[in-house]
């Protein structure tokens, strides 16, 4: 199992720490060294999982549809180094720093859509999609996976992190996630999990493919 990471993708110190990085315009305010800016794992949950080794099965250029895209944090870094990376984010405040970081990047297509509705831009986003990347914190984080799959290529992959609070906030975050991925495998084979405490507090990252 290849735990290296993606093309675009390196280690690189700044300020005499050894940090995540891609190549591109700053959107956040990080660190930057020349062209390359560093990738903030605290504020990622693709990140967090870059960092703690999971096998995301990321190599670099790939096709990207990314749920959840807020305000461009984490998906501009996707699309520093992958192929044609498409943004869906429903709130329009955070929806206009998402415009601005797509700005210098011509692989970066902002929609401004509902995750749960995934036909609302089926027209918009290739099918066979390489990854599906999605950080939504709503209820039914299993349903928006299981409906978007129909974009995923056969061996294509879905990369999810899976917030507890947002499923219910009054159960043990265990016995969400045990729930969460119950659902999942309606569609899904998961392939590796791990909790994402060390950056996101009752956060599960979650690797998995089409079945």
């Amino acid at each position: 199992m290849s735990n290296k990471l993606p093309d675009g993708v390196e280690r690189r110190q700044f300020d005499g720490i050894d940090r995540l990085a891609t190549r591109g315009e700053p959107v956040y305010g990080e660190p930057t060294d020349g062209e390359w800016r560093a990738w903030d794992p605290t504020r990622s949950k693709l990140g967090a999982m870059l960092d703690l080794e999971m096998d995301t099965g990321l190599e670099g250029g790939e096709t990207v549809l990314y749920l959840g895209a807020a305000s461009g944090t984490t998906v501009s870094h996707v699309a520093d180094f992958a192929g044609p990376t498409y943004a869906v984010e429903f709130a329009a405040r955070p929806a206009r720093d998402l415009l601005e970081a797509a700005d210098s990047r011509p692989r970066l297509f902002p929609l401004l859509k509902d995750a749960r509705k995934p036909e609302t831009y089926a027209h918009v986003v290739e099918s066979n999609v390489d990854v599906l990347v999605q950080d939504v914190a709503t209820r039914g984080q299993a349903r928006v996976a299981l409906e978007n799959a129909r974009f995923l290529a056969d061996d294509g992959r879905l990369l999810l992190a899976v917030k507890a609070r947002s499923e219910d906030v009054t159960r043990d975050p265990d016995a969400v996630f045990e729930d969460v991925q119950a659902a999942l495998e309606d569609g899904y084979e998961i392939l590796e999990t791990q909790r994402l405490e060390a950056y996101h507090t009752d956060h599960l990252g979650i690797v998995a493919r089409p079945r």
